[in-house]
């Protein structure tokens, strides 16, 4: 259908062809009879597609408006805006010009205004090329001969009628998964089934399980998956320990958080005689156990990686391996990928070298008892782990050297603290808190960046096929934005035309470090920032100030690292002697891994997120009425946000801002009292009343004091 469709756009892009009617086109092209209705159907679906057009006399010729293909963003209010491929700036859809147009649908689109500078584009929805989604979560509502959906999701618009027939086994006010069978044309409502219910609202587990069916998350693996993964069994295979570098009997260590239960990578560090440091990362050995196109590499493909959900996680590969024989638990033998890297005084990996190891933790450590060991803050810490001590005190020191280095050559350190959102056993949210820090995170930080760095770098100059991370420069229109924040505090990231380096953004916060605003301007220079994603060509990292980057800490819960281990495992059991096939082959697969990964990438940060919000306005919604001081985080055309000290974020409508009316300057990005003139700014601190919360619908509301 495709080549035919072409043919005919050929024929009429054609600088000799006037317009004409079907029956010319079919005598002209040499069209048989029989094939006259095949002819029609493709002119229908070319005039349907906005490329050509037909007049009032039913003479088709080539359609010169311009089309353009995008994704769209709706706004619970009705308008929204549309993401082009090639383009930063989205194009904004007022409510009338939406089509009935759903969040996340691709879409054609009618530009309606020309670009000029300050002034940002207005579209029309012209088609809706397909919908994202033909399922959503939300709550039954009961009505006598029918009931309907409402969507969790407030961008999604509208209702969705369900007959009697459809609803299953549905009853009032249950949380549902809906099947949408037919979309809303004009003033009709979407309609569909109910597919599966999933519980009542408050009931333990409810909450999680809707955001996995909302995801469509696969939160169970296939019966013969696990079989695959139980077949690999506990031990390693003593036939290979002879293939590898034994490093049974020296001092290695996993640092991770306390409920860590897939530890991938352990470290050591050693002062050489010379005054350099020789640092070791060892990672778990996973591709060992996980070949390219078996059932676990399929099903680690799909899912491109952990998802974790505060109480519930879904991992990447099964618990049998990612818990057991993968994972680098203390005192058991196991294979690793390891890097070796000797470093000097300055910070700088003078020489590196990679290979297959086999190591035996020494120690399990938490970030905190690290950190109690480094300040002597534990007598009993201390005591338990002193013959390790100068191990840590080593880390410590190098860890300290890496990071300056960083520092110095622009790494963007946004120093945003994490929620702690702690559970009882029945999963809902007790306490909502800022997650501790210590120096001890940065150790394991600067380590596996540094290791992650070396990697990349040796195997691009191998022009090995290879899937990297890369952060690119940010768009000068969203530095312009920023700008126009931080100019209300005197900050301002200096740019050229041309080129921004990342240093302009570290030297903003290094400005704030400390300061009240500090947590404000973070957010802002992360927003201003564009997202990171897999590439299988190297471009750098912006936010890290680094020219080669990977991900390879990570294999049991990250794909792009796993994949990356087959390529170096197969270098490294080939001499480097790589035949142009294998390159051609896994070139190809690069490119695939890379774009599935950074989709799924997506679609795990947004649940994560939804989870974290909802858990946040379960937690508040036992607060309602309580004043607490806020720092003003963002400035919008209808409020403003006001993050607490606990880190939960809530709005403050213009409504619920006192007695008088508020102007939103857009330039300034400030709100102005008509009368008393008073302008509330980003980074002010405010006093805030819990005015609502809902968990459903994962918002909470404030109200000025």
């Amino acid at each position: 259908m495709e080549e035919k469709e072409q043919t005919i756009l050929n024929f009429m892009q054609d600088k000799e062809y006037i317009p004409m009617k079907p029956r010319e086109i079919a005598m002209i092209l040499n069209i048989p009879k029989e094939r006259y209705s095949e002819l029609l159907e493709i002119l229908d679906k070319l005039e349907s597609d906005f490329k050509i057009i037909k007049n009032r006399k039913n003479r088709y010729r080539m359609n010169d408006e311009k089309f353009l293909e995008g994704t769209y963003r709706r706004n619970a209010k009705g308008f929204g805006f549309v993401k082009l491929e090639d383009q930063e700036e989205e194009i904004y859809i007022s409510k009338e010009n939406t089509l009935n147009a759903f969040h996340e649908d691709k879409v054609l689109i009618k530009i309606l205004n020309p670009k000029e500078s300050g002034k940002r584009q207005e579209g029309k929805i012209v088609k809706i090329l397909s919908h994202k989604k033909n399922t959503l979560v939300g709550t039954f509502q009961y009505s006598k001969n029918f009931g309907f959906v409402v969507p969790d999701d407030a961008n999604f618009g509208t209702d969705i009628f369900i007959a009697k027939a459809d609803m299953g086994r549905a009853r009032n006010n249950h949380k549902v998964l809906v099947e949408i069978t037919k979309y809303p044309q004009g003033d009709k409502h979407a309609e569909g089934k109910i597919l599966e219910v999933l519980g009542r609202p408050n009931e333990a587990g409810v909450d999680m399980l809707s955001i996995i069916k909302e995801y469509g998350l696969p939160w169970t693996f296939p019966d013969a998956v696990v079989e695959e993964a139980k077949r690999k069994g506990d031990k390693i295979e003593e036939s290979q320990i002879k293939n590898r570098v034994d490093l049974r009997e020296k001092e290695i260590f996993t640092i991770d958080g306390e409920d860590a239960k897939d530890l991938d990578d352990a470290v050591r560090v050693e002062k050489l005689e010379d005054g350099n440091f020789l640092l070791e990362v060892h990672i778990a050995d996973v591709s060992y156990y996980v070949a390219q196109d078996t059932l676990l590499d399929k099903e680690a493909y799909l899912r491109g990686t952990s998802i974790y959900m505060l109480g519930r996680v879904i991992p990447m590969l099964p618990r049998e391996l990612s818990n057991g024989i993968c994972s680098l638990n203390a005192k058991e033998d196991r294979f690793t990928l390891s890097c070796s890297m000797k470093i000097n005084k300055q910070g700088e990996v003078i020489d590196s070298k990679v290979y297959k190891g086999i190591i035996r933790v020494t120690e399990r450590m938490s970030y905190t008892d690290v950190q109690k060991i480094l300040d002597r803050a534990d007598p009993e810490i201390v005591k338990k782990y002193e013959p390790y001590i100068p191990q840590f005190e080593l880390m410590s020191e190098l860890a300290t050297i890496l990071k300056n280095r960083r520092l110095e050559k622009g790494y963007i350190n946004l120093d945003l603290p994490e929620s702690k959102i702690e559970l009882d056993q029945d999963g809902f949210a007790i306490d909502v808190h800022k997650y501790e820090t210590y120096f001890s995170h940065e150790i394991i930080e600067q380590f596996m960046l540094t290791a992650n760095e070396t990697i990349a770098e040796k195997f691009y100059w191998l022009e090995a096929p290879f899937i990297y991370r890369i952060h690119e420069e940010p768009d000068m229109e969203k530095i312009k934005e920023a700008n126009k924040f931080l100019y209300n505090m005197n900050l301002k990231i200096k740019a050229n035309k041309d080129k921004i380096h990342s240093k302009a953004f570290a030297m903003v916060l290094d400005e704030v470090k400390g300061k009240q605003e500090e947590r404000v301007v973070s957010n802002l220079l992360l927003r201003t920032l564009k997202l990171a994603k897999y590439s299988d060509e190297n471009a750098g990292h912006f936010g890290i100030a680094s020219k080669y980057y990977c991900h390879f800490t990570s294999p049991i819960r990250r794909y792009p690292d796993l994949f990356i281990h087959r390529i170096i495992s197969y270098y490294l059991e080939h001499g480097y002697n790589v035949g142009d096939e294998f390159k051609a082959k896994y070139r190809v697969l690069a490119n695939q891994a890379a774009i599935n990964s950074s989709e799924r990438e997506k679609i795990a940060t947004k649940a994560e997120r939804e989870a974290e919000k909802m858990k946040k306005a379960e937690f508040m919604e036992k607060h309602i009425g309580e004043e607490q001081e806020g720092i003003v985080s963002s400035i919008t055309s209808f409020g403003m946000f006001v993050e607490l000290e606990n880190t939960v974020e809530g709005l403050v409508s213009f409504r619920d801002m006192g007695d008088e009316y508020y102007f939103y300057d857009e330039n300034r990005k400030i709100l102005i009292g008509e009368d008393s003139k008073k302008t509330y700014q980003i980074g002010d601190v405010v006093k805030i009343k819990v005015k609502d919360a809902n968990k459903m619908l994962r918002q909470v509301d404030f109200l000025l004091v």
